[in-house]
């Protein structure tokens, strides 16, 4: 669990469905297309449902984490991470997140994005972590300088939106200090 400011990171459990299935359900026209399988398998509480037990047996088998931001004032949902496309021979992975509309531009995410980064760092001993945004996504590319990672490059058709468009996708890279 990482604590900073009024806000907590901690892993997403199966036992959080409602609160996670309510940020999603507040979000969805903005996750559709860079969030397919958020999307595809949230659309009620029962798909939600498995879908978290999904991505739980993910966890245990060390391909998939996934984390929540919390408003610790109210409780309330806020933000999501996820490390996934992991390579635990190098070690490396790749780091998505959205942010609750509410919450978004408001330097939150980009706080809790060098808090996590950190954390993944330090806890899961990742030699490099990376993520990928779609050139529209000025939020992301800012988030991600800001949190000291560098653009790697742009691979060409490289994503299928929700709507089946193939999109260029802008690759940007951290690596950690420590283990250099």
């Amino acid at each position: 669990m990482i604590s900073f400011d009024h806000y907590t990171i901690r892993p997403l459990e199966t036992s959080d469905l409602i609160p996670y299935f309510d940020l999603v359900e507040r979000n969805r026209k903005r996750l559709e297309d860079f969030f397919t399988g958020t999307v595809s398998k949230t659309k009620d509480l029962e798909s939600t449902k498995l879908f978290l037990e999904e991505i739980d047996q993910k966890r245990s088998s060390k391909q998939y984490y996934p984390f929540i931001v919390i408003d610790n004032s109210t409780n309330n949902f806020i933000a999501f991470f996820d490390l996934k496309n992991l390579d635990w021979s190098i070690p490396k992975t790749e780091i998505g997140c959205y942010t609750d509309i509410e919450f978004a531009a408001k330097g939150i995410t980009t706080k809790a994005m060098k808090f996590f980064v950190e954390y993944c760092f330090e806890h899961y001993g990742f030699r490099k972590i990376f993520l990928r945004t779609h050139h529209s996504n000025k939020a992301a590319q800012a988030i991600a300088l800001k949190c000291g990672f560098e653009i790697e490059g742009t691979l060409r058709m490289d994503y299928k939106t929700t709507s089946g468009k193939i999109v260029d996708l802008i690759y940007y890279g951290r690596l950690n200090q420590k283990l250099q």
